[in-house]
């Protein structure tokens, strides 16, 4: 398997706030991508094509549309636990077992970071074997298909990057269908005093409960996913 520890942090960058800095690093990561041709040319393509667009538009646009893009919405949230535990308790456990798994290898977060993010996965991706790398971003598949599959659908380009970690993983790329983002003032609203319901998401008395299945931890990584 190829070395892609550049190609990881390159895409975790990417997929960063597209500030000042970042933006004058871009064709830099696009060279390194392209010495360790770990992505498909294809798929590097589609890349240039992003960093084309994101050095050629007004600063204030491009990152206007990445808050858009990842911060208006779950479906293209970047934080991968909110896929699959949301706003619920589990969360909690499950950010402090992937932070753990970063300690034990040895990857100190600063004070700003959640373990969750994609950025972060990514980053402590790049610092494993290519195997093993393949192995922990594969767990995430499903969760990395469904943002692909929502980006895609609003015609983001910043689908290719969700792409191009799919691939490293050693995962076929493909579409699956999007559940409907719930409108920003409707998923912040807080529920009705003595309306029967303690919180968001639970039936009223006598009412059926919802009962929600997620992927059991994996016993590789210790992360539940």
């Amino acid at each position: 398997m190829k070395d892609n520890k550049y190609s990881l942090r390159a895409l975790a960058l990417m997929l960063g706030y597209p500030d000042a800095k970042l933006r004058a690093n871009l064709p830099q990561l696009i060279e390194a991508i392209d010495t360790e041709a770990s992505i498909p040319a294809a798929r590097r393509l589609e890349i240039k094509a992003l960093v084309a667009e994101l050095l050629r538009t007004d600063a204030m646009e491009v990152e206007a549309r990445y808050v858009e893009t990842f911060d208006r919405g779950r479906a293209t949230s970047l934080h991968l636990f909110e896929h699959v535990h949301g706003d619920s308790r589990d969360r909690g456990p499950a950010m402090v077992d992937l932070a753990q798994t970063y300690e034990k290898a040895g990857l100190l977060m600063g004070p700003e970071e959640l373990p969750d993010h994609l950025c972060v996965v990514l980053e402590f991706a790049s610092t494993q074997p290519p195997r093993l790398a393949a192995n922990f971003l594969g767990e995430m598949e499903h969760i990395l298909t469904a943002i692909f599959s929502a980006l895609l659908k609003r015609q983001s380009p910043y689908a290719t990057l969700l792409a191009a970690v799919l691939e490293l993983a050693g995962q076929k790329v493909q579409a699956v269908p999007v559940v409907a983002d719930e409108a920003m003032d409707e998923a912040w609203v807080e529920p009705m005093a003595f309306d029967g319901c303690s919180t968001k998401g639970q039936a009223k008395p006598g009412a059926p409960q919802p009962i929600h299945f997620v992927r059991k931890a994996s016993a590789a990584s210790g992360v539940a996913l």
